[in-house]
């Protein structure tokens, strides 16, 4: 009953397709009618709800594909490709996107463990960098508080934050929360050089410089930064490049604009990797896509 309470609540301030902020900072409500296949984008640190349709979400060849079923968590800032390759007038795709506050939920996983007294061990063996879990009790009631503050803005304003902090709770708690604990918990190291990376993109960052960000050797850092990603270290940089400019192009700048802004200082090459990745020039790429048909 909560899902479809939540599914009522999204359709009545969301009548038409699109992707709106909401008045709790941070939550965002969309619907898409339209089938969009999937094109790149730039994850933030979130929880993606589908209440109804399928997502899908593409990160080095793997392909996540949710619906109303299990949620999506993004721990930290991914280059990825996503799209909504079912939606339709008649099947239209409708979910929450909530941005998780790192700081929070470095609080919360701190208290959560210091409550359990968990001793943490060496992390062993690959791990997901996307996660999917499935709708218990605590996220969905989580969630519905969340969302019915919408209705009443003197609650919003008073509880939203605290309607938050219960939120990440219940996905750091959850069937993800192994996955969310290991980016925000002590030892982040990836997920601080993550958000290192995306506030210098036009930088010319060296593995060595993102190494001896988090003090570790350069052969520690190059595995321990693929196991959390699937990624290497100049893979990811690549993408998140390339990801990021393909969006300003589709936002309209120019390609030059669009490869400037992320740290290319030749046309040539930049040009050369875009082909290379996305199988079409920048410009080709600027012709054919239009940002109102795109949901990332």
């Amino acid at each position: 009953m909560s899902k479809e309470q939540i599914k009522d609540l999204i359709e009545r301030h969301l009548p038409e397709a699109g992707l709106v902020d909401t008045a709790l900072k941070g939550v965002q409500l969309f619907r898409v009618t339209d089938a969009v296949p999937c094109v790149p984008a730039v994850y933030e640190p979130t929880v993606v709800a589908i209440l109804s349709g399928t997502k899908e979400a593409v990160l080095d060849g793997e392909h996540h594909m949710y619906d109303s079923d299990k949620y999506l968590l993004c721990p930290m800032t991914l280059p990825v490709e996503a799209g909504t390759p079912r939606a339709s007038k008649a099947d239209p795709l409708l979910g929450v996107v909530i941005t998780l506050n790192p700081r929070v939920m470095r609080e919360l996983t701190l208290e959560i463990e210091t409550a359990a007294g968990v001793i943490r061990q060496a992390r062993a063996g690959a791990q997901s960098a996307l996660a999917l879990a499935a709708w218990d009790d605590g996220f969905t009631q989580a969630l519905l508080r969340l969302l019915e503050l919408l209705d009443h803005p003197v609650d919003l304003e008073v509880l939203g934050q605290g309607r938050l902090r219960e939120l990440s709770y219940s996905v750091l708690t959850g069937e993800a929360g192994a996955a969310a604990r290991r980016a925000f918990g002590v030892g982040n190291e990836i997920a601080r050089t993550i958000e290192y990376l995306s506030t210098h993109l036009n930088e010319q960052v060296t593995i060595d410089d993102m190494a001896e960000h988090v003090g570790m050797s350069r052969a520690v850092f190059h595995r321990r930064f693929k196991e959390a990603t699937t990624l290497s270290p100049i893979q990811f940089v690549k993408s998140m490049r390339l990801n990021n400019a393909a969006m300003k192009i589709a936002e309209g700048k120019t390609v030059s604009e669009a490869a400037w802004d992320v740290g290319y200082q030749s046309s040539s090459q930049f040009s050369r990797e875009f082909r290379r990745m996305y199988g079409q020039s920048p410009r080709q790429w600027s012709n054919t896509t239009q940002v109102s048909e795109r949901l990332n």
